[in-house]
This record gives C-alpha cells, sequence and structure tokens, in this order.
C-alpha cells in the first residue's frame, strides 16, 4: 500500500528519537494513504519553517498485519476506545512510549476533533455525545510506525529528488574545484554547509538546471565575504 509524509522536508532516513512525543499514537513516524491529507500537512508544516512543503511516498508493506513479531493496535473507526487511547498518548506525562505497539493505525485528531476531546477533558461534553459528533466526523488515516523494527515494513518508493540532489552536489563541487583551485574535500565543506545546500534539501529547486544553481552559490559567496 502507498503511504504518504508531509514535512518541510523529503525524508531520506528515518529517526525514531527525533519524532515528537505526545501526539494520537504516541512518539513514531506517522503517514496515512490520503495523498490529499499528506499534502495539507506538508503545506502547513512547510509555512512554520518558511518553505515549501514535501510530501515523500513510502511503500507500506502489508505482510506487517501477519507478522507475528509485530505487536499492532488497529482502530477501524472513531471509536470510545481510540478515544481513550488518544487521550492516553496525548496526556502522557513521560515523553516516552506509553504503550508496546509496533504499528498503531486508526483516524486522526485533527484541529476540530483535538478542540472536541479538549472540551471533552473540560467535562463540557459527555463521552457519548463526543463519540455521536465523530460520526459525522470526514474520514481520516494515519500509521504509527513507533519501534524500529517496524519501521522495517516501511520502503521508501521515490528516490529521483535523493537522485538529484547527488549529481547537482557532484557537479557543484567539480566545478568549486575548478573555479577556485579548491581540493575535493574543500570545496565539498563550502558546498554542504551553504544555505543553498540547504535550499537543495528542503525545497524543489532541485528541479532547476544545476548551473542555475551553482550562480545561487556563487551569490551567497560573495555577499559574505
Amino acid at each position: 500500500m502507498k503511504v504518504y509524509h508531509g514535512s518541510y522536508l523529503a525524508i531520506d532516513h528515518i529517526d525514531l528519537s527525533k519524532c515528537k512525543p505526545r501526539k494520537d499514537f504516541g512518539r513514531a513516524f506517522y503517514v496515512t494513504k490520503f495523498r490529499k491529507q499528506a499534502d495539507f500537512w506538508a503545506e502547513r508544516i512547510g509555512e512554520n519553517h518558511n518553505t515549501h512543503g514535501v510530501v515523500t511516498e513510502f511503500e507500506f508493506d502489508e505482510f506487517a498485519y501477519d507478522e507475528e513479531m509485530l505487536n499492532i493496535l488497529r482502530f477501524d473507526q472513531y471509536n470510545e476506545a481510540w478515544l481513550d487511547f488518544v487521550v492516553a498518548n496525548r496526556s502522557a506525562k513521560s515523553k516516552e512510549h506509553t504503550h508496546s505497539y509496533d504499528i498503531v493505525e486508526g483516524p486522526v485528531a485533527d484541529d476540530d476533533v483535538t478542540r472536541r476531546i479538549n472540551h471533552y477533558l473540560r467535562g463540557g461534553i459527555s463521552k457519548i455525545d463526543f463519540l455521536k459528533e465523530l460520526t459525522y466526523h470526514q474520514e481520516t488515516h494515519q500509521i504509527a510506525f513507533c519501534t524500529v523494527k517496524s519501521l522495517l515494513m516501511l520502503e521508501r518508493t521515490d528516490f529521483s529528488g535523493i537522485m538529484a540532489l547527488e549529481k547537482i552536489a557532484e557537479k557543484i563541487v567539480e566545478q568549486l574545484m575548478i573555479d577556485r583551485n579548491l581540493s575535493e574535500q574543500a570545496a565539498a565543506d563550502i558546498f554542504y554547509n551553504s544555505a543553498v545546500h540547504t535550499q537543495l534539501s528542503t525545497t524543489t529547486i532541485y528541479q532547476k538546471e544545476w548551473t542555475e544553481i551553482y550562480k545561487m552559490l556563487i551569490e551567497e559567496l560573495q555577499h559574505k565575504r
């Protein structure tokens, strides 16, 4: 199954230690089967980081659901068990896991649902009424990969961006070596520590010709003088 992760940069390596705690299903790497949902989060998170959002595509091996070595929890819909689980994770005092599941799948507590959850926790609405409201909520989806071994079931499918970055980096480093009579290491240090390289990693400027990107780098270096 194709799944998507929306962020402010493409995901080349998943590091669970960098994932935020107290999310719906705990500290985990989250994906969704809905591209539109991932697009929304990419745009939103991108704006928060003053850059364009990026959606990374993965292939999720659904054999995971039959794998005895994995402890999996699935919610088919918004229900009482889902609500109790989300509340427990979001209100956890510890930043570490509040459960022992490797993978958790189910609906999302988006902004609107989160507001209603807070209203419920303050006693402003009963659990029964809250769950009734959720029956009319639009369909959402997320899969949380909570452990390192669960990530073995997730494989990135779109490597075009990575390959483009590698080719651009190679050409730019070579040109720096020629133009400035630098060693390969010195040229690489200049490029990989530049703002242009950061842009390449977090935006879609890698779609430009490498010569245009090289000009951007030279302009940056001139301004640093």
